[in-house]
């Protein structure tokens, strides 16, 4: 009886070794094969991203992705399919690719480029600043992400000019509001918008004009000082600009006379002092 016990334990411990090698005989081949479709799709989504057809090939990038989340080519493929979407100009797949990127990959090495890549999507679909509100200040936000975490990089180094061009853009449009409350007389309306440029917007090519309109506005109002208080602004800052000769006219009537008889002075000094260099030559 002790030996038919016997006899069963071994049989049973010997069918359950058996059968723990084959589910991990299984198991193995399965994962090799899942593994190995993954990198089919990639490969397929590659392929046709080379050939041009974006739609498949961002399909084929995001069945890689589904196939094996837990592999490293899941991340890779889901940066793909982004691109893919991007250049094509379909940025508004490209942008939700990517904000589920940096949602499900938050610690990737890869996070710096799909920042940017973001940033890029939203920058590429400002045409005008009257209307693309929404995609001047999210590239903005996003081009100022990069800047305050990848220092570094390359991709910082064209975040800090691509926001010099967004806020040129932002000033561009605070001027065209500014001078439209300037002709329609709505004085208050025009001075909040051009020190808007100048307060928020120093470093853009509109600034020099800002101080001016204030200028021009503080005088038509008979507020002078404070008038005078721009005028110096400007003439420290921008003392070679028009803007500056433009304001420095409103408080002397006869600037600009005084400066075409000086011209005319000049030029015809200049003249005399060719034709008498040239007597050396004849």
């Amino acid at each position: 009886m002790l030996k038919k016990k016997l006899l069963i334990l071994i049989i049973l411990l010997f069918v359950l070794n058996s059968c723990s090698k084959e589910i991990q005989t299984k198991s193995i081949i399965k994962e090799k094969s899942l593994e190995l479709q993954v990198l089919e799709a990639y490969r397929e989504g590659k392929e046709a991203l080379e050939g041009g057809d974006v739609i498949f090939a961002a399909k084929k990038f995001n069945e890689a992705e589904v196939l094996f989340p837990q592999s490293e080519w899941a991340p890779r493929s889901s940066l793909m399919a982004a691109y893919s979407y991007y250049i094509q100009d379909y940025y508004g797949d490209a942008i939700a690719e990517l904000e589920r990127f940096i949602k499900v990959y938050p610690l990737h090495e890869n996070l710096d480029y799909a920042y940017y890549l973001l940033a890029i999507s939203y920058f590429e679909q400002i045409v005008d600043e009257t209307k693309d509100v929404g995609a001047i200040s999210n590239a903005k936000r996003t081009f100022e992400i990069i800047l305050k975490r990848y220092p570094n990089t390359d991709y910082a180094l064209d975040a800090e000019f691509k926001i010099g061009l967004i806020n040129d853009i932002l000033a561009s449009k605070e001027m065209y509001i500014g001078r439209y409350y300037y002709e329609k007389k709505k004085w208050i309306s025009a001075i909040n918008r051009f020190r808007t440029v100048i307060d928020d917007y120093d470093t853009t090519i509109y600034t020099a004009e800002a101080l001016h309109r204030l200028v021009e506005v503080y005088y038509t109002l008979g507020l002078v000082d404070e008038a005078e208080k721009y005028a110096v602004l400007l003439g420290y800052n921008y003392q070679s600009s028009s803007w500056y000769k433009n304001s420095y006219s409103l408080f002397d009537k006869n600037y600009e006379k005084r400066r075409k008889q000086i011209e005319k002075a000049s030029n015809k000094k200049k003249n005399t002092i060719l034709k008498r260099l040239k007597s050396l030559f004849d």
